[in-house]
């Protein structure tokens, strides 16, 4: 991988350039990317899980997805 300014990688980038040489793609990872995953919730925590999601307006997959998010506010991220 070779080193340039932010300036001059900016510059390539914008000119279309191939900036594929000044990427470490070895240690890359996308912050957002979404993972399908599955829980198991008995029904009652299913049940207040649905109120509480409906209370606040949003899908039980925003809210438990915010939960999470919140606690884990702070962690370090992968390297």
């Amino acid at each position: 991988m070779k080193n340039i300014t932010a300036a001059e990688f900016d510059k390539k980038f914008d000119d279309g350039e191939d900036i594929s040489e000044y990427l470490d793609w070895e240690n890359a990872w996308r912050p957002n990317e979404q993972i399908e995953t599955s829980l198991h919730l008995s029904a009652l925590q299913l049940r207040q899980l649905d109120e509480e999601a409906a209370r606040l307006g949003v899908t039980r997959e925003a809210l438990v997805a915010g939960w999470i998010g919140e606690k884990l506010k702070g962690a370090p991220w992968p390297k």
